[in-house]
């Protein structure tokens, strides 16, 4: 990797600055200056900045348990970006892999890795997302049975695929739905004659919001749960 790439991959550094630095004389391989930005760094040797191990941080995966009035973008438009609650270098490079809207709360992963964020959106990999809903009114046999069978939704060319439906009380149901269709737990409801109050997501594939989290607070997935997105 290019010198001022693997600056760029390991500190806040933009670019520019990185050749800068570079040089300055402030960067070595080893006890070695080296001023050429095209200089290649190996996975095996050791750079410093300003005699500071520095080291390629890699891809990155982060959960976070979203509260209300954040957006899931990268920009605060009408309301906070949910960005704003990471602690992170370089965030203009992390997106996020499934959305929420604003007034839904719960799990939401973020990440700088396109392929694997693709696994998680893509229709192809049904990859299933739990939903704690909270209903207006007590939900019906028979809109459960419709549920399970797949509503059709307006302006959709295609009913659902069928989805998992756990009664918790009359007017609080788990739903698990392996698409992600724009608002479509909400459309889902309202398409079985019911309106959604309250709506938290608990898990997306395998991966399950930690409990420890409270609103607004993140970590990064461990390596198993990075794995099991498949």
């Amino acid at each position: 990797m290019r010198l001022d790439k693997y600056l760029c991959e390991s500190t806040p550094l933009t670019r520019s600055q990185a050749k800068k630095v570079i040089s300055q004389g402030r960067v070595k391989s080893g006890d070695q200056v080296v001023r050429s930005c095209a200089y290649k760094a190996t996975a095996d040797e050791s750079i410093y900045l300003d005699d500071n191990l520095i080291s390629v941080r890699g891809l990155r995966y982060i959960m976070i348990n979203k509260p209300k009035d954040f957006i899931c973008s990268n920009v605060d438009e009408q309301l906070p970006s949910l960005f704003n609650l990471i602690d992170a270098q370089k965030k203009e490079q992390l997106f996020i892999a499934g959305r929420l809207d604003a007034d839904t709360t719960g799990l939401a992963l973020i990440t700088d890795d396109g392929q694997w964020s693709h696994k998680v959106t893509s229709p192809r990999n049904k990859c299933k997302k739990r939903y704690r809903v909270e209903l207006n009114s007590a939900i019906t046999e028979e809109a459960i049975e419709q549920l399970k069978v797949g509503v059709q939704l307006n302006s959709e060319p295609q009913p659902c695929l069928p989805a998992t439906v756990e009664v918790i009380t009359e007017t609080e149901v788990i739903l698990t739905i392996s698409e992600g269709k724009y608002h479509q737990v909400k459309r889902m409801f309202a398409a079985v004659g019911n309106l959604v109050i309250e709506l938290h997501r608990e898990q997306i594939g395998d991966i399950i919001l930690d409990a420890n989290l409270e609103l607004g607070e993140w970590r990064y997935l461990t390596e198993s749960e990075v794995q099991s997105i498949g």
